[in-house]
Protein backbone atom coordinates (compact mmCIF):
# COMPACT_ATOMS: atom_id res chain seq x y z
CA UNK A 1 0.00 0.00 0.00
CA UNK A 2 1.26 3.44 -0.91
CA UNK A 3 0.74 6.05 1.81
CA UNK A 4 0.98 9.74 0.90
CA UNK A 5 0.56 12.96 2.84
CA UNK A 6 -1.43 15.68 1.09
CA UNK A 7 -2.61 19.10 2.18
CA UNK A 8 -5.81 20.86 1.26
CA UNK A 9 -6.05 21.57 -2.49
CA UNK A 10 -3.22 19.09 -3.26
CA UNK A 11 -3.86 16.15 -5.59
CA UNK A 12 -2.76 12.66 -6.50
CA UNK A 13 -2.81 11.46 -10.11
CA UNK A 14 -3.50 7.81 -10.94
CA UNK A 15 -2.58 6.76 -14.45
CA UNK A 16 -3.42 9.17 -17.23
CA UNK A 17 -7.00 9.97 -16.34
CA UNK A 18 -7.79 9.88 -12.60
CA UNK A 19 -7.18 12.79 -10.21
CA UNK A 20 -7.94 12.67 -6.48
CA UNK A 21 -7.92 16.07 -4.80
CA UNK A 22 -8.08 16.91 -1.09
CA UNK A 23 -10.96 19.40 -1.04
CA UNK A 24 -11.03 20.09 2.70
CA UNK A 25 -9.82 18.82 6.07
CA UNK A 26 -11.95 19.51 9.12
CA UNK A 27 -12.09 17.94 12.60
CA UNK A 28 -10.73 14.55 11.62
CA UNK A 29 -12.67 14.37 8.36
CA UNK A 30 -11.20 14.64 4.88
CA UNK A 31 -13.29 15.52 1.82
CA UNK A 32 -11.91 14.17 -1.44
CA UNK A 33 -12.81 15.14 -4.97
CA UNK A 34 -12.47 12.64 -7.83
CA UNK A 35 -12.02 13.39 -11.51
CA UNK A 36 -12.26 10.33 -13.75
CA UNK A 37 -13.71 9.33 -17.11
CA UNK A 38 -17.42 8.40 -17.03
CA UNK A 39 -16.67 4.73 -17.69
CA UNK A 40 -14.68 4.44 -14.42
CA UNK A 41 -16.77 3.35 -11.43
CA UNK A 42 -15.95 5.09 -8.14
CA UNK A 43 -17.54 3.56 -5.03
CA UNK A 44 -17.06 3.85 -1.30
CA UNK A 45 -15.63 0.55 -0.03
CA UNK A 46 -18.65 -0.17 2.19
CA UNK A 47 -20.98 0.26 -0.80
CA UNK A 48 -18.90 -2.13 -2.89
CA UNK A 49 -19.00 -4.70 -0.07
CA UNK A 50 -22.80 -4.35 0.16
CA UNK A 51 -23.13 -4.89 -3.61
CA UNK A 52 -20.96 -8.03 -3.45
CA UNK A 53 -23.07 -9.43 -0.57
CA UNK A 54 -26.31 -8.63 -2.40
CA UNK A 55 -25.03 -10.34 -5.55
CA UNK A 56 -24.06 -13.41 -3.51
CA UNK A 57 -27.55 -13.54 -1.98
CA UNK A 58 -29.08 -13.27 -5.46
CA UNK A 59 -27.23 -16.45 -6.48
CA UNK A 60 -29.04 -18.50 -3.81
CA UNK A 61 -32.25 -20.11 -5.08
CA UNK A 62 -35.45 -19.96 -3.00
CA UNK A 63 -35.11 -23.72 -2.32
CA UNK A 64 -31.75 -23.05 -0.69
CA UNK A 65 -29.73 -24.42 -3.60
CA UNK A 66 -27.06 -22.58 -5.51
CA UNK A 67 -27.43 -21.15 -9.01
CA UNK A 68 -24.97 -23.77 -10.23
CA UNK A 69 -27.49 -26.46 -9.17
CA UNK A 70 -30.23 -24.90 -11.31
CA UNK A 71 -29.36 -27.08 -14.32
CA UNK A 72 -30.55 -30.14 -12.38
CA UNK A 73 -34.12 -28.79 -12.60
CA UNK A 74 -34.15 -28.77 -16.41
CA UNK A 75 -34.31 -31.71 -18.80
CA UNK A 76 -31.52 -32.09 -21.34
Amino acid sequence: MLILSRREEESVVIGEDIIIKVVSIDKGSVKLGFEAPPHKVILRSELKEAIVKQNQRALILPSGGQLEDLSKHFKS
